[in-house]
């Protein structure tokens, strides 16, 4: 059906009787000029007026119905593509987050390995438990170190070296717990190079720091074979003879013993 309102038929034939009076000869005139037919071509005017407002309106209506739905079918449009926006963005977010978990994973292990990395270097700083010459003691790394270097000089016969060696050991590390041993293996260098004098003087002070050392023994014969070199055999003797006394289970009292023998 077209937008046009059909004029009802009725409407049409008055409209038509109408038209034709309007031509008809002047005899006829009296015709049209009655009062019903008068009420009926304003009658059928008013329908016409009004159809055609009708129609009017409703092509208006179909016109603003159309613009109601193409407004409709944008904001639709326009919807669907802000959903698709979003999707795309929760994707970008999702794998960002992704990514992010990554990261954080890899810097927990970097923190872990940095840690592990730390304590171990801190360990290299940190007392540990030693023993020496049956003792045992906390000892940094550091003086563990310069202790076994100054011995292991000894022990390659550069005596001059050694003393020098365990007697800067002895100033930097002067309460060590490598003491005893290092004024020991000191006084033994010092016999080396026939520096005897200076050899008694530190194997007195391990007997005096550490009467009960497992080198105090030998330390007390070393210091009657420095006064035997000395040709102090008087002094040589005391010592033997207090060593034998101290001392009676030791290694070195029976060494004591034979040297006594000999001095008489």
């Amino acid at each position: 059906m077209s937008a046009q309102m059909v004029v009802p038929r009725k409407a049409l034939a008055l409209l038509a009787l109408a038209l034709s009076a309007a031509f008809a000869p002047a005899s006829h005139a009296a015709l049209f000029e009655d009062e019903e037919a008068r009420r009926a071509i304003l009658e059928l005017r008013q329908r016409v007026d009004t159809l055609q407002q009708a129609n009017q309106r409703a092509g208006d209506d179909l016109r603003r119905s159309g613009d109601e739905t193409s407004q409709m079918r944008r904001s639709l449009l326009d919807l669907q593509t802000q959903i698709e926006t979003l999707r795309a963005e929760q994707a970008n977010l999702r794998g960002q987050n992704e990514q992010l978990l990554r990261d954080v994973s890899e810097l927990q292990r970097r923190q872990k390995d940095i840690a592990q990395g730390v304590d171990e270097r801190l360990r290299q700083f940190e007392p540990a438990k030693v023993t020496m010459d049956g003792q045992e003691f906390q000892a940094d790394p550091a003086e563990k170190r310069d202790f076994d270097a100054a011995l292991a000089v000894f022990r390659t016969g550069k005596f001059p070296d050694a003393v020098s060696a365990f007697g800067n050991f002895l100033k930097q590390y002067p309460r060590s717990g490598y003491a005893p041993s290092a004024r020991f293996w000191l006084g033994n260098a010092q016999y080396a190079t026939r520096d005897y004098k200076e050899a008694i003087n530190n194997f007195k002070a391990l007997l005096a720091a550490a009467p009960d050392h497992a080198r105090a023994p030998e330390a007390a014969l070393s210091i009657a074979n420095c006064q035997i070199e000395l040709k102090d055999t008087r002094a040589a003797r005391k010592t033997l003879e207090d060593l034998i006394r101290v001392y009676p289970q030791s290694e070195a009292a029976g060494a004591a013993k034979e040297r006594l023998s000999r001095l008489k």
